[in-house]
């Protein structure tokens, strides 16, 4: 398979748009293909980091538990993203849980080849930190909103999130791009599922949003952005 993978595909990607193409066929030549079902741990939070990933196609839920046992949804790791790089933070163990949201496909290399790549390809260091700070301030982000904001804002702001991330153009608005449930939004606002439910079925009777099984579209952009507070 990665015989196959022509190097131009990564040209784009963070960790590779510095890199020549020979560099990038070195560290293709270097990585193992896998394949997961929807729904299953790539790894699990306190697990020995062992490898690190370039997510290909699918979507990643990063999932921390609390120490009262509570799941909460951290981050979403789309398409193009390395994630599992527990070496670029020091880490021995995964400091969260990597669940697949859907069908994914990832490239793997062993952990101890992180030092190597980042050692030897000045652009893939650099760009894999850059991409590192910006996971970093969306995590001190969602710390000050689950601190100072309403519910409802929390929520709003929550879904504004994946669509700017993931979201694509649809007849009647913008959908976001993975299979998403109400449980999985209040896993991510620290909020209840009735709270979740409540605001979704009046925001879609406000005509803001059209909820259906694993799936959100929002028909009202700027209305949601009101709720989330971002206009003030």
């Amino acid at each position: 398979m990665l015989k196959k993978l022509d190097e131009s595909l990564l040209t784009d990607l963070p960790p590779f748009r510095k890199l020549s193409r020979p560099q990038i066929r070195e560290i293709l030549d270097a990585a193992s293909p896998l394949r997961f079902d929807a729904g299953v741990a790539v790894f699990s939070e306190g697990a020995p980091v062992e490898r690190f990933f370039l997510l290909m196609d699918g979507h990643i839920r990063v999932i921390r538990t609390t120490p009262g046992g509570d799941q909460i949804i951290a981050l979403h790791i789309a398409p193009g993203q390395l994630f599992g790089i527990g070496a670029a933070l020091g880490r021995t163990t995964y400091p969260a849980t990597a669940m697949t949201a859907d069908e994914c496909l990832a490239l793997a290399w062993p952990n101890r080849l992180w030092a190597t790549f980042t050692e030897r390809y000045d652009g893939f260091a650099t760009e894999s930190y850059r991409v590192i700070g910006e996971r970093v301030g969306e995590m001190n982000n969602r710390i000050v909103e689950l601190a100072t904001q309403a519910v409802e804002q929390r929520v709003a702001c929550a879904i504004l999130r994946l669509i700017t991330q993931t979201g694509r153009k649809v007849e009647g608005g913008i959908e976001i791009g993975l299979p998403i449930t109400r449980q999985n939004i209040s896993d991510m606002t620290g909020t209840t599922l009735h709270t979740v439910s409540r605001l979704l079925s009046g925001w879609e009777r406000d005509g803001i949003v059209m909820s259906e099984r694993r799936k959100i579209t929002v028909t009202a952009p700027h209305q949601l952005v009101i709720l989330s507070g971002a206009s003030a």
